[in-house]
């Protein structure tokens, strides 16, 4: 099977996803700028989980162009990843309405966690569908962002229960490695069309 379908589901998701956290966003009840004030960490909260899911849209994306065929192994991977992101509106309220406490804090961090090793291990999969010259793996190579990402989210947790808002700068800090445009599978896709 095609990855069409696979591609077409997961998009779905992931503007779910994106539609139930702004949904989280409650218009204040006045007319003055002071009235957006208490509002200022859940719209934060919100920005940056809206950036984290525009990054694993885009790097699925990219994903999945690698990829000729769903497999079984495939398909369980990719629901995997969008289990843990289904999450991320959940966390994103709870930490948000709760100003970045010690316990909404940890379980985003916690969910982030699971995202980015449900999403390697939807790599690995395609990998393994693939023959020994898999396009995917020259793409990724060593993958720092991957391997780094997991470490700073664990130690964000741990942060967590120092200050929230330490675990907001390390999870900040994460996606700003992952909004540096990664080109390596597109990069790969053009080396291949070329051949």
């Amino acid at each position: 099977m095609g990855t069409s379908r696979l591609e077409a589901f997961s998009d779905g998701v992931i503007a779910i996803i994106i539609t139930i956290m702004v949904l989280e966003l409650h218009v204040p009840h006045g007319h003055a700028f002071e009235d957006l004030a208490p509002l200022a960490g859940v719209f934060l909260s919100y920005a940056l989980s809206f950036t984290y899911v525009g990054i694993y849209w885009n790097n699925h994306h990219h994903l999945l162009h690698t990829c000729q065929r769903s497999t079984a192994g495939i398909l369980w991977a990719n629901l995997h990843l969008l289990f843990w992101m289904s999450l991320i509106p959940f966390t994103t309220g709870w930490m948000g309405e709760n100003h970045f406490a010690v316990a909404p804090s940890a379980v985003y961090g916690v969910v982030l966690l699971m995202s980015a090793i449900a999403y390697y291990i939807l790599q690995r999969q395609i990998i393994c569908s693939q023959d020994e010259e898999s396009l995917l793996q020259k793409a990724i190579g060593k993958d720092w962002k991957g391997k780094v990402s997991p470490v700073i989210y664990l130690v964000a947790i741990a942060a967590a229960f120092r200050s929230g808002w330490i675990a907001q700068g390390l999870y900040a800090l994460a996606a700003l490695i992952w909004l540096v445009p990664d080109r390596r599978i597109e990069r790969a896709m053009e080396g291949k069309q070329a051949d």
